[in-house]
């Protein structure tokens, strides 16, 4: 199972489908992030191969999501 086929199960569930989900890939192809965002997905991320650039991108992403995204209540 790949993680497309998680997302599609999540979001299938009744209760699951409510967790906010990130798509953390080495994909940057326009057919991936299209097919993330079509199932479900939250957030679409490029992982950097250069180690220094993958830890700024989780540094930055957890402060936006922790900082400055809303969730329901």
């Amino acid at each position: 199972m790949d993680g497309l086929e998680v997302l599609r199960r999540i979001k299938a569930d009744s209760e699951l489908k409510k967790i906010p989900t990130v798509v953390l890939t080495t994909s940057a192809a326009e057919s991936d992030v299209v097919n993330a965002y079509t199932h479900g997905a939250g957030s679409y991320l490029v992982k950097p191969v250069d180690f220094d650039k993958f830890t700024k991108l989780m540094r930055d992403f957890g402060f936006y999501w922790l900082a400055w995204n809303k969730f329901p209540a």
